[in-house]
């Protein structure tokens, strides 16, 4: 018997917080495939992982080097043992080595009918290598009909559907389509073996339907079990009662993001594994009480810049090298500052937000929600402006703060007509997030409570550390996601304000005592930490938690000019 699962897909009630989701896979010891993979995914995704073994694999990131396969009669009791007692949100089969196996899980899934079945038919290996025997490939071609959606790679999905392999993604396309539309079951188109710069994941229904979700391909060897991986958060994310299009795009940015840091891991020295872990631990990070600046991070009394200045050990125990800055420091105080805040700027400039936002990778979604929030922290920035403009006494300086503030709101101003205002967003109103909250409060308490030299070094970084990195910006193709926005980073204007902020900032330094440089300085710091957390919250978020920006939006020239 066959036959296909079928789905509602929309949020119950009745869904359990954590879905329950089985795997039913062979091993990999080296902890890159499989059900090793497919648990770490499980969990990432936000699933209890539990797992069925189909057989035992010796293998490392070099291969295959034996294979034991248990009788099936023990393979049944492994799915007994888990149904009879345990409710299966979602299922996902992995290697299903023989014809034997197959019938097996067959026969298993027609007694407990499940609602979700995520099927990767392991056929063919990356090298092209057919792994399964002839009769066994059949069967898992029969099998795949019963499935709520198949994952195969491109090799497989000739297999699949009888046609050669495709050379480009629109046959692809055409051929998962026709084979959809034939036996009621979705598929997720994957052109990840395909020889494209983007790499798209596609989910087509059986009515035709068509989600596409794409990412930028990543320059590594750190791919093994990506296949395994991706269904297995597939799965869970149906499970939980995502749409297939919020699961198919969890699954595929969180996938990048850790075949982006999979080489860090280190693990063997073929083809290594990706990180499934490294999302679950930025955010962690991200949770952290811990207080940006201890007690002794600044001195209290500041003779001279050189002790603020001096390269400091970082959080591994090395000193930190201290970048060239895009704009000269004009003076002791602003080049020892700089210096100081060496750590945090580096990790800005190499933070996941900024290297997506680089190479185009960036989700839409996350894209949306920065500049959602960038339009309340302009607000939020120009008041502290003015507040510095009302306290200056020197008229040159209330004149600048002055026309920094009123550019502050007409860049605000430019956001929401460019984009919040749009008719695809209607009368979209944003609430600001908890981090954007937080740096506004700092920079108004500052700029309105703290002296006059402190404030202007709490709304510094936010000139210098943008004009560094677009300083540090390649130069895009037109047809690049962000190409307008990243372009208002090096504006000759924003360039211009940040030097003259720079100034302003050095003379204030230099006429304040050592006590007030040493808040002046803990200010900085502060700011500094504030505009990584600015940018690395839009990371934080779920795709579908904000609205999508509409596609043609990041590319509008009205867009151009808007950045902070």
């Amino acid at each position: 018997m066959t036959s296909s699962c079928h789905i509602q897909f929309s949020p119950s009630s009745a869904l359990p917080s954590v879905p329950r989701v089985l795997s039913i896979a062979g091993t990999d010891p080296s902890g890159g495939a499989g059900t090793a993979a497919d648990l770490k995914s499980i969990t990432a995704a936000g699933g209890y992982g539990m797992s069925v073994v189909t057989a035992l694999v010796a293998q490392n990131t070099h291969g295959v080097r034996d294979l034991h396969v248990p009788p099936a009669d023990f393979l049944a009791a492994q799915l007994r043992a888990v149904s009879d007692d345990v409710t299966l949100d979602a299922i996902k089969t992995g290697m299903l080595g023989t014809a034997e196996i197959i019938a097996t899980v067959a026969a298993w899934l027609d007694d407990l009918q499940p609602t979700i079945l995520v099927v990767d038919p392991v056929m063919v290996a990356t090298s092209g290598d057919r792994l399964l025997q002839p009769e066994a490939e059949q069967a898992m071609v029969a099998f795949c009909r019963r499935a709520t959606v198949v994952t195969p790679n491109i090799d497989e999905l000739a297999v699949l559907t009888g046609q050669p392999r495709a050379a480009a993604e629109d046959e692809a396309l055409e051929q998962a389509a026709r084979w959809s539309a034939e036996t009621g079951v979705a598929v997720v188109v994957k052109t990840g073996h395909l020889d494209t710069l983007t790499v798209t994941n596609t989910w087509l229904s059986p009515d035709g339907a068509r989600i596409a979700v794409p990412s930028t391909r990543v320059d590594t060897t750190s791919t093994h079990g990506t296949g395994c991986s991706l269904s297995s958060a597939l799965a869970t994310r149906l499970g939980r009662g995502d749409s297939p299009a919020a699961a198919l795009a969890w699954a595929t940015d969180w996938l990048h993001e850790s075949i982006t840091h999979g080489a860090a891991l280190r693990v063997g020295s073929g083809h290594g594994p990706v990180d499934h872990g490294h999302r679950a631990r930025r955010l962690q990070a991200a949770a952290s009480s811990a207080p940006w600046l201890m007690p002794d991070a600044v001195p209290h009394l500041l003779e001279t810049p050189a002790g603020l200045g001096a390269p400091r050990a970082g959080d591994d125990g090395h000193k930190v090298a201290v970048p060239a800055p895009a704009l000269a420091p004009p003076g002791p105080w602003t080049a020892a500052l700089w210096a100081a805040g060496a750590e945090t700027n580096t990790a800005i400039a190499d933070s996941d937000f900024v290297r997506a936002l680089v190479d185009g990778s960036l989700p839409q979604h996350a894209f949306a929600f920065y500049l959602a929030q960038d339009a309340l922290y302009l607000n939020g920035y120009a008041r502290a402006l003015a507040a510095l403009a009302a306290r200056s006494t020197d008229p040159a300086s209330q004149v600048y703060w002055s026309q920094a503030a009123t550019g502050a709101l007409t860049e605000e101003a430019e956001l929401h007509r460019g984009w919040l205002g749009t008719a695809d967003h209607g009368a979209l109103d944003p609430a600001p997030s908890p981090v954007t909250a937080a740096y506004t409060t700092f920079l108004l308490a500052t700029a309105l409570g703290e002296d006059r030299a402190v404030g202007v070094a709490a709304v510094l970084p936010c000139f210098w550390l943008y004009a560094q990195v677009g300083a540090a910006l390649p130069a895009v193709p037109a047809d690049h996601p962000y190409a307008a926005w990243l372009d208002t980073y090096r504006d000759p204007g924003f360039v211009t304000a940040t030097e003259q902020a720079l100034a302003q900032l050095e003379a204030e330094m230099a006429a304040a005592s050592p006590a007030v440089r040493a808040a002046g300085a803990r200010a900085f710091l502060t700011a500094c930490r504030h505009e990584l957390e600015f940018f690395d919250q839009a990371l934080r978020i779920e795709p579908g938690g904000e609205a999508a920006l509409p596609a043609a939006a990041t590319n509008r020239p009205e867009l151009a000019g808007s950045a902070r």
